[in-house]
C-alpha cells in the first residue's frame, strides 16, 4: 500500500523565494532511496497559506529507512533561520486507500 507523507510548512511572505530555491538546487538524493515513488511541492496561493511538500512511498518502512539515512541528515544540514517560519504547519502521514488516474 502505498504511503504519503504531507509535510505542512508555513513560510513567511519574504522568504518564498528562498525556501522555494532550496527545492530546486537540493541534492537529489531522495530519489535514489529504496521505495520512494516521487515528490510534490505545492505553493499556496493565499497569502497566509502553507507549502506542502508531498512525497510519496512504496510503504511505512521505505519512508522511515529514509528518515534514519545520511542523506536525509545532509538534506536538512543549514535550514532557513528560524524566523523564515510561521505557526502551525507539521508532518501527516497517510496510507493511500483509493487512487484515481485519468
Amino acid at each position: 500500500m502505498e504511503y504519503v507523507v504531507a509535510n505542512r510548512v508555513p513560510v513567511k511572505k519574504e522568504f518564498r523565494e528562498q525556501f522555494e530555491e532550496r527545492f530546486r538546487h537540493r541534492a537529489g538524493e531522495v530519489e535514489k532511496q529504496p521505495g520512494f515513488v516521487r515528490m510534490e511541492i505545492l505553493r499556496p496561493l493565499a497569502d497566509g497559506g502553507v507549502y506542502v511538500v508531498l512525497t510519496h512511498w512504496q510503504n511505512r518502512e521505505a519512508f522511515q529507512n529514509w528518515l534514519k539515512s545520511e542523506d536525509f541528515q545532509e538534506a536538512h544540514r543549514n535550514p532557513l533561520p528560524k524566523e523564515a517560519f510561521g505557526d502551525g504547519g507539521g508532518l501527516e502521514q497517510h496510507e493511500v486507500i483509493i487512487s484515481v488516474h485519468r
